[in-house]
Protein backbone atom coordinates (compact mmCIF):
# COMPACT_ATOMS: atom_id res chain seq x y z
CA UNK A 1 0.00 0.00 0.00
CA UNK A 2 1.11 3.28 -1.51
CA UNK A 3 0.72 6.57 1.01
CA UNK A 4 -3.04 7.95 1.33
CA UNK A 5 -3.19 10.99 -0.91
CA UNK A 6 -3.37 13.60 1.65
CA UNK A 7 -1.82 12.37 5.51
CA UNK A 8 -1.54 14.78 8.75
CA UNK A 9 0.97 12.30 10.61
CA UNK A 10 1.94 12.27 14.09
CA UNK A 11 0.71 15.57 14.52
CA UNK A 12 1.55 17.42 17.71
CA UNK A 13 1.04 20.81 18.39
CA UNK A 14 -1.25 23.67 19.47
CA UNK A 15 -2.23 27.69 19.18
CA UNK A 16 0.39 30.08 19.42
CA UNK A 17 2.79 29.40 22.80
CA UNK A 18 -0.23 27.74 24.36
CA UNK A 19 -0.31 24.04 25.44
CA UNK A 20 -0.46 21.27 22.99
CA UNK A 21 -3.95 20.04 21.75
CA UNK A 22 -2.46 17.31 19.64
CA UNK A 23 -0.51 14.31 20.93
CA UNK A 24 0.81 12.53 17.86
CA UNK A 25 -2.53 12.38 15.85
CA UNK A 26 -2.46 10.98 12.50
CA UNK A 27 -5.54 11.58 9.75
CA UNK A 28 -5.31 10.58 6.41
CA UNK A 29 -7.82 10.52 3.39
CA UNK A 30 -7.58 8.83 0.49
CA UNK A 31 -8.58 9.97 -3.23
CA UNK A 32 -12.58 10.05 -3.40
CA UNK A 33 -12.97 9.02 0.00
CA UNK A 34 -14.99 10.46 2.96
CA UNK A 35 -13.14 10.57 6.33
CA UNK A 36 -14.80 11.34 9.14
CA UNK A 37 -13.17 12.89 12.46
CA UNK A 38 -15.39 12.39 15.37
CA UNK A 39 -14.97 12.66 19.15
CA UNK A 40 -16.16 14.23 22.54
CA UNK A 41 -16.31 17.73 22.76
CA UNK A 42 -12.65 19.90 23.64
CA UNK A 43 -11.10 16.22 21.81
CA UNK A 44 -9.08 18.05 19.47
CA UNK A 45 -11.45 17.06 16.51
CA UNK A 46 -11.58 21.11 15.06
CA UNK A 47 -7.76 21.51 15.87
CA UNK A 48 -6.74 18.33 13.47
CA UNK A 49 -8.71 19.14 11.01
CA UNK A 50 -6.90 23.06 11.16
CA UNK A 51 -3.25 21.75 11.48
CA UNK A 52 -3.80 19.59 8.60
CA UNK A 53 -4.79 22.76 6.77
CA UNK A 54 -2.15 25.05 8.05
CA UNK A 55 -3.82 27.30 10.25
CA UNK A 56 -1.39 26.42 13.43
CA UNK A 57 1.89 25.50 14.49
CA UNK A 58 3.38 21.92 14.26
CA UNK A 59 5.66 21.01 17.00
CA UNK A 60 6.19 17.98 15.04
CA UNK A 61 5.48 15.50 12.49
CA UNK A 62 3.86 16.59 8.83
CA UNK A 63 1.45 17.01 6.63
CA UNK A 64 1.37 15.43 2.78
CA UNK A 65 0.01 15.92 0.10
CA UNK A 66 -0.34 13.11 -3.01
CA UNK A 67 3.64 12.67 -1.54
CA UNK A 68 4.30 15.87 -1.47
CA UNK A 69 5.66 17.68 1.48
CA UNK A 70 3.28 20.87 2.38
CA UNK A 71 3.73 21.38 6.19
CA UNK A 72 5.45 24.38 5.75
CA UNK A 73 3.14 26.13 3.62
CA UNK A 74 0.46 28.17 4.49
CA UNK A 75 -3.31 27.80 4.13
CA UNK A 76 -3.46 30.10 1.03
CA UNK A 77 -0.57 28.43 -0.37
CA UNK A 78 -2.40 24.66 0.53
CA UNK A 79 -5.79 25.80 -1.36
CA UNK A 80 -3.12 26.75 -4.71
CA UNK A 81 -2.13 23.33 -4.29
CA UNK A 82 -5.57 21.79 -4.41
CA UNK A 83 -7.19 21.90 -0.61
CA UNK A 84 -10.42 23.16 0.28
CA UNK A 85 -11.66 24.44 3.37
CA UNK A 86 -15.06 25.01 4.77
CA UNK A 87 -14.89 26.87 8.42
CA UNK A 88 -17.91 26.21 10.60
CA UNK A 89 -18.85 30.04 11.23
CA UNK A 90 -18.38 32.85 9.29
CA UNK A 91 -18.06 31.12 6.19
CA UNK A 92 -20.22 33.08 3.83
CA UNK A 93 -20.23 37.03 2.77
CA UNK A 94 -24.04 38.10 4.16
CA UNK A 95 -24.47 40.92 1.88
CA UNK A 96 -23.64 39.65 -0.85
CA UNK A 97 -25.81 37.70 -3.31
CA UNK A 98 -25.50 33.87 -3.22
CA UNK A 99 -23.84 33.97 -6.97
CA UNK A 100 -21.30 36.71 -5.94
CA UNK A 101 -20.26 34.21 -2.58
CA UNK A 102 -19.75 31.50 -5.35
CA UNK A 103 -17.86 33.97 -7.51
CA UNK A 104 -15.50 34.83 -4.82
CA UNK A 105 -14.40 31.53 -4.32
CA UNK A 106 -12.78 31.21 -7.70
CA UNK A 107 -10.91 34.11 -7.19
CA UNK A 108 -7.39 31.47 -7.50
CA UNK A 109 -8.78 30.61 -11.14
CA UNK A 110 -7.13 32.05 -13.93
CA UNK A 111 -9.56 30.35 -16.14
CA UNK A 112 -13.43 30.22 -17.32
CA UNK A 113 -15.11 29.22 -14.29
CA UNK A 114 -18.79 29.22 -15.71
CA UNK A 115 -18.86 25.48 -15.96
CA UNK A 116 -18.14 24.93 -12.23
CA UNK A 117 -20.89 27.12 -11.44
CA UNK A 118 -23.25 25.05 -13.09
CA UNK A 119 -21.90 22.31 -11.51
CA UNK A 120 -22.26 23.93 -8.18
CA UNK A 121 -25.83 24.77 -9.15
CA UNK A 122 -26.64 21.23 -10.37
CA UNK A 123 -25.43 20.11 -6.79
CA UNK A 124 -27.43 22.16 -4.96
CA UNK A 125 -30.34 23.55 -7.08
CA UNK A 126 -32.09 25.54 -4.20
CA UNK A 127 -29.13 27.93 -4.77
CA UNK A 128 -29.63 28.67 -8.71
CA UNK A 129 -33.23 29.55 -7.69
CA UNK A 130 -31.84 32.04 -5.20
CA UNK A 131 -28.55 33.22 -6.76
CA UNK A 132 -29.33 36.98 -6.83
CA UNK A 133 -30.43 36.88 -3.09
CA UNK A 134 -28.39 37.90 -0.05
CA UNK A 135 -26.67 35.35 1.26
CA UNK A 136 -27.80 36.18 4.78
CA UNK A 137 -31.22 36.00 4.15
CA UNK A 138 -31.20 32.27 3.58
CA UNK A 139 -31.68 29.42 6.02
CA UNK A 140 -28.97 27.63 8.46
CA UNK A 141 -28.58 24.92 5.33
CA UNK A 142 -28.71 27.39 2.42
CA UNK A 143 -25.66 29.13 3.90
CA UNK A 144 -23.93 26.64 4.67
CA UNK A 145 -24.57 24.94 0.81
CA UNK A 146 -23.33 28.36 -0.02
CA UNK A 147 -20.30 28.04 2.24
CA UNK A 148 -19.82 24.35 0.45
CA UNK A 149 -20.51 25.48 -3.12
CA UNK A 150 -17.75 28.98 -2.70
CA UNK A 151 -14.87 25.88 -1.81
CA UNK A 152 -15.94 23.63 -4.74
CA UNK A 153 -15.57 26.58 -7.10
CA UNK A 154 -11.18 26.41 -6.56
CA UNK A 155 -11.66 23.05 -8.25
CA UNK A 156 -10.25 21.44 -4.67
CA UNK A 157 -9.04 17.66 -4.72
CA UNK A 158 -9.60 17.97 -0.97
CA UNK A 159 -12.57 19.42 0.85
CA UNK A 160 -12.22 19.74 4.49
CA UNK A 161 -15.70 20.68 6.05
CA UNK A 162 -15.40 21.49 9.71
CA UNK A 163 -18.80 20.94 11.43
CA UNK A 164 -20.92 21.18 8.16
CA UNK A 165 -24.67 19.87 9.72
CA UNK A 166 -24.03 22.51 13.23
CA UNK A 167 -27.36 23.62 14.09
CA UNK A 168 -29.68 22.30 10.91
CA UNK A 169 -32.36 20.44 11.15
CA UNK A 170 -32.34 16.10 10.65
CA UNK A 171 -33.76 16.72 7.40
CA UNK A 172 -31.03 19.31 6.00
CA UNK A 173 -28.34 17.05 7.50
CA UNK A 174 -29.18 14.47 5.66
CA UNK A 175 -29.74 16.43 2.32
CA UNK A 176 -26.21 17.85 2.52
CA UNK A 177 -24.92 14.50 3.38
CA UNK A 178 -26.62 13.18 0.42
CA UNK A 179 -24.40 16.52 -1.44
CA UNK A 180 -21.17 15.31 0.33
CA UNK A 181 -21.51 11.75 -0.97
CA UNK A 182 -21.71 12.96 -4.55
CA UNK A 183 -19.05 15.43 -4.21
CA UNK A 184 -16.94 12.57 -3.13
CA UNK A 185 -18.30 9.90 -6.16
CA UNK A 186 -16.31 13.04 -7.99
CA UNK A 187 -13.13 11.85 -7.09
CA UNK A 188 -12.91 14.53 -4.71
CA UNK A 189 -11.17 13.13 -1.19
CA UNK A 190 -13.59 14.38 1.32
CA UNK A 191 -12.09 15.00 5.23
CA UNK A 192 -14.79 16.23 7.87
CA UNK A 193 -15.09 16.83 11.62
CA UNK A 194 -18.56 16.33 13.13
CA UNK A 195 -20.39 16.46 16.20
CA UNK A 196 -23.45 13.74 14.66
CA UNK A 197 -20.91 11.16 14.70
CA UNK A 198 -23.42 8.59 14.57
CA UNK A 199 -24.98 9.52 10.95
CA UNK A 200 -21.17 10.89 9.77
CA UNK A 201 -19.91 7.53 10.30
CA UNK A 202 -22.42 6.20 8.12
CA UNK A 203 -21.61 7.29 5.09
CA UNK A 204 -18.17 7.47 5.75
CA UNK A 205 -15.06 5.35 4.32
CA UNK A 206 -13.03 6.13 7.34
CA UNK A 207 -13.48 7.65 10.83
CA UNK A 208 -10.85 8.78 13.58
CA UNK A 209 -12.32 8.57 17.21
CA UNK A 210 -10.16 11.40 19.11
CA UNK A 211 -10.12 11.76 22.44
CA UNK A 212 -7.83 14.44 24.08
CA UNK A 213 -5.84 15.08 20.99
CA UNK A 214 -4.82 11.44 20.34
CA UNK A 215 -6.02 8.79 18.23
CA UNK A 216 -8.18 6.27 20.27
CA UNK A 217 -10.10 4.43 17.17
CA UNK A 218 -9.71 4.21 14.04
CA UNK A 219 -11.65 2.17 11.22
CA UNK A 220 -13.95 1.98 8.74
CA UNK A 221 -17.51 3.70 9.41
CA UNK A 222 -19.14 0.06 9.48
CA UNK A 223 -16.13 -1.05 11.46
CA UNK A 224 -16.67 2.13 14.45
CA UNK A 225 -20.57 1.74 14.29
CA UNK A 226 -19.97 -1.49 15.24
CA UNK A 227 -17.49 -1.50 17.94
CA UNK A 228 -19.09 -2.16 21.30
CA UNK A 229 -16.84 0.49 23.35
CA UNK A 230 -16.87 3.10 20.38
CA UNK A 231 -20.86 2.44 20.86
CA UNK A 232 -20.84 3.02 24.60
CA UNK A 233 -18.69 5.55 25.31
CA UNK A 234 -19.03 7.91 22.16
CA UNK A 235 -22.19 6.77 20.04
CA UNK A 236 -25.18 6.30 22.90
CA UNK A 237 -24.89 3.08 23.35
Amino acid sequence: MGEPYLIGADMTGGYGRGADILHGCTIAVERGEIAVIVGPNGAGKSTAMKAVFGMLDLRSGSVRLDGEDITALSPQDRVGKGMGFVPQTHNIFASMSVEENLEMGAFIRRDDFRGTLAQVYDLFPILKDKRHQAAGELSGGQRQQVAVGRALMTQPRVLMLDEPTAGVSPIVMDELFDRIIEVARSGISILMVEQNARQALEIADKGYVLVQGRNAFTGTGKELLADPDVRKSFLGG
